[in-house]
């Protein structure tokens, strides 16, 4: 039973805006809008998830799906995704995975996954498994170019395999933690659209077949 206090502490915790991973198929690709991308409901290795594929030639950053009714400002989100590049994909593909948010007016802030970067053979490669761009402006190759090494990490990643990612997110820094660990792997501690709020989406880069689910949105009262 739910007495008044336990009702009042719940309201200063964290609540779920938004999750799905059970439910049926159709409501499930209902819950999102896509941008530029195919949306289906598929079983993915053991779970139901939805599968994000890009809709034709699609700009880089372009390729998403926004949660429907989601406002994010501070808090945490959390979701199981598995990305891998695509059938014909250039060499360049990497299977570009990850989830944007504070999405307004055509902007918002990302933070993604190279899977295939994960356990490659070369150390340059394996350091940029993670990243954090800030859309339309602050790409990857700006990113590179200003402050090399600082908005990419390394983490152990396999492409297609189901990957636990979390990221939290507090004024203009959010951490990306991956595999369920305590301590993160990506910090950015100058979120570039700063201490902003806006929409959540799940985001495919270039060349991409995209998997997610348990998706839950944890907002911070």
């Amino acid at each position: 039973m739910n007495t008044p206090s336990m009702m009042s502490a719940c309201n200063r915790a964290f609540w779920v805006l938004v999750a799905f991973a059970s439910a049926a198929s159709a409501q499930t690709v209902s819950q999102l809008i896509p941008h530029q991308v195919k949306l289906e409901s598929v079983d993915y290795l053991g779970k139901r998830a939805v599968k994000i594929t890009e809709d034709g030639q699609v700009a880089n950053g372009e390729a998403y799906a926004i949660v429907k009714d989601a406002v994010f400002h501070h808090g945490a989100i959390d979701v199981e995704l598995a990305g891998r590049p695509a059938a014909g994909a250039g060499g360049d593909a990497r299977g570009f995975i990850g989830i944007a948010f504070r999405l307004q007016n055509g902007q918002f802030e990302y933070i993604y996954l190279r899977p295939a970067n994960g356990r490659a053979d070369d150390q340059v490669r394996r350091n940029h498994s993670t990243q954090y761009s800030a859309h339309p402006d602050f790409s990857f190759a700006v990113s590179r170019q200003q402050a090399p090494e600082k908005y990419e990490s390394y983490v152990d990643l396999e492409p297609g395999v189901w990957t636990r990612y979390r990221i939290t997110v507090e004024g203009t820094k959010a951490r990306l933690y991956v595999h369920g660990t305590s301590q993160p792997c990506l910090i950015v501690n100058d979120l570039k659209l700063g201490d902003s709020s806006g929409g959540v989406a799940l985001w495919i880069g270039p060349g991409t077949e995209g998997y997610f689910t348990g998706l839950e949105i944890k907002a911070a009262k």
